[in-house]
């Protein structure tokens, strides 16, 4: 029987780490909450939880070494899941308040207010899911998933013209303007929702994610 796989909740300060480890831990995963770097780099899976201000939780990412962190496991193909603002970070840049500050650029685009007429988004939503994800696997299509934010991603920029190398799956779910809801893209996953807050289907995401490590 095959050991548990080891999951980091990385604790820079900005994410709920204990509702993210009772819900891996759910999955059956050896989960630890830590900043250590060895220990972040070696898990087999890193998990970045954000909660609050995008430019706030890039400096307290950046204050942990979490960029450096991301970076690396990304360039050895180990597997980076982002959580909510722990998703947003990755894209180029976000907008707050007319404030513009850098994000780690794994993708390129723009976190922006919501072009919707009740903000903060808060609440539980359908996602259009691609018909070849892995991260929504087994998942009813009308399944819904916990939302609790401001801010999001309208566009999507990034596409694969290499046929050797597979385009991002790219989930979205709508709030006045349609928005990017989750995104599958090799080592590197994330959902703007909340899996750990979205109960038996978070769970399954979850496990969907672990059982690709």
């Amino acid at each position: 029987m095959s050991s548990p796989k080891k999951i980091v909740v990385f604790d820079y300060g900005f994410g709920n780490v204990r509702s993210a480890e009772r819900a891996l831990a759910r999955t059956g995963a050896d989960v630890e909450i830590t900043r250590d770097y060895d220990t972040a780099m070696n898990a087999d899976g890193l998990l970045v939880p954000g909660v609050g201000a995008f430019a706030a939780c890039m400096q307290g990412l950046k204050e942990a070494r979490g960029d450096w962190i991301v970076g690396r496991r990304l360039a050895g193909g180990r597997p980076v899941m982002g959580i909510c603002v722990g998703m947003q970070i990755l894209f180029a840049r976000g907008i707050e308040h007319g404030v513009e500050a850098e994000g780690l650029d794994e993708w390129p685009g723009t976190v922006e207010p919501l072009q919707a007429d009740v903000v903060p988004h808060m609440g539980w939503n359908t996602v259009q899911a691609p018909e070849d994800t892995e991260l929504f696997a087994g998942l009813d299509p009308d399944e819904r998933f916990y939302f609790v934010h401001s801010y999001g991603v309208h566009d999507w920029a990034l596409e694969s013209h290499n046929p050797s190398i597979a385009a991002p799956k790219v989930t979205w779910t709508t709030h006045g303007k349609p928005f990017v809801a989750a995104v599958e893209n090799g080592a590197l996953w994330a959902t703007q929702f909340h899996p750990e807050k979205s109960g038996d289907a978070g769970a399954q995401l979850l496990t969907n994610w672990i059982g690709t490590l």
